[in-house]
């Protein structure tokens, strides 16, 4: 069932979602507000945009052009709703393709940032995937993995122009390894806590195409206090 919401905390964004589609979660307004941005950025894309919410939220950010790219299709059209309720066709461009194929397009160097929000489980054989084709590909390397996101990000980056990316601790070397790959040069990672004293679940990492070696291992990020309400960290991404 298709319902139309504020953007998680945002009281000018709203968004449009679907129940029965992978709906956004907290990893999407944690990334666009970790990704730096600065006022010479004049393009941005946001692989594998979903409904837009991180679309939406760089744009409260920046006023750089931005294009999300969004496979499927019925998803694409809650972006497309999404960005038309807010008045933003002007500064928001929704691309309906596989971003394997629409990379081929574009012209090298055309971006100054990347933001991915990627599924976060490899795809085997025997994986415990969903029935529901939606969930499936968002959650599951099924149409794209690792190597594929940074090997365009390589292609499609300035030189020095930077990708940041929403994963799982338990990849971080992995991620790593995939970015320095790509002559993607990690430069900041932040590990994300649901609670002090519980293991991280969440990191943030941004790496720079063709940057200097040496990466800052931000301070932790706690989630959620005891009581189960966001932390200060959090809520002062809402304001």
């Amino acid at each position: 069932m298709k319902v139309i919401n504020y953007l998680l905390g945002y009281k000018d964004l709203k968004i449009v979602q679907d129940n029965e589609m992978f709906n956004f979660s907290l990893d999407s307004v944690l990334l666009p507000n970790f990704v730096t941005l600065n006022k010479k950025i004049d393009r941005i894309l946001d692989i594998g945009c979903g409904n837009a919410p991180i679309p939406l939220i760089l744009s409260t950010k920046t006023n750089a052009k931005i294009t999300g790219v969004e496979i499927q299709k019925e998803v694409y059209d809650l972006a497309l709703e999404s960005v038309i309720i807010n008045k933003k066709e002007n500064q928001i461009t929704i691309i309906n393709k596989d971003i394997n194929d629409y990379y081929k397009e574009i012209e090298t160097d055309s971006f100054d940032v990347i933001t991915c929000n990627p599924p976060f489980f490899k795809y085997i054989e025997s994986s415990n995937i969903n029935k529901n084709e939606y969930k499936t590909i968002a959650r599951h390397e099924v149409k794209l993995n690792l190597n594929q996101l940074f090997s365009i990000a390589k292609k499609l980056l300035k030189n020095n122009g930077v990708i940041a990316v929403v994963h799982r601790p338990e990849r971080f070397v992995e991620v790593v390894e995939e970015m320095k790959k790509n002559n993607i040069e990690p430069k900041r990672v932040q590990f994300v806590y649901p609670k002090k004293n519980m293991e991280a679940n969440i990191m943030l990492i941004e790496g720079s195409k063709n940057g200097k070696p040496g990466m800052k291992i931000l301070p932790p990020m706690y989630s959620h206090k005891d009581n189960g309400e966001y932390t200060d960290d959090v809520k002062k991404y809402f304001e």
